[in-house]
């Protein structure tokens, strides 16, 4: 048996200030926008260099789903970002204005640091060990 996850939903309040973000502030790949009906789309995003799962950019339709917009995880931090170069991205990150939650620790798994995207969802930046 063999099973992947495909996409990971991410409710968003506008389509494209979300595909501003991640593409011109993360650089992330735009895989996918395909207009569904007036008021959705299927938007695909993901890491440069990746293959794997994407962000589908999911836009609140109710109150509800607004709500959770920036807080999908009651503040905790929702995703998680591995990068095979932690101070190229982590410049990145400051140079593109990205709020910093907590600055570069180095853990036995990798040097990380938490970020929020432009709707204050917590994020992950992990870099491959100090050896």
């Amino acid at each position: 048996m063999k099973q992947s996850i495909a996409h990971l939903a991410l409710v968003v309040s506008d389509y494209d200030e979300a595909i501003q973000f991640y593409t011109k502030k993360l650089h992330f790949t735009l895989v996918e926008d395909t207009v569904l009906s007036e008021t959705k789309r299927w938007v695909l995003v993901r890491p440069p260099g990746s293959d794997g799962c994407c962000l589908l950019l999911a836009k609140a339709a109710t109150d509800e789903q607004q709500s959770r917009v920036g807080n999908q995880t009651g503040g905790r931090v929702f995703l998680f970002l591995h990068t095979d170069h932690f101070q190229r991205d982590y410049e990145n990150l400051l140079d593109q204005n990205i709020k910093i939650v907590r600055g570069p620790v180095t853990e036995p798994y990798g040097t990380v640091c938490v970020f929020e995207d432009l709707y204050g969802n917590l994020w992950d930046l992990i870099g491959p060990p100090v050896l």
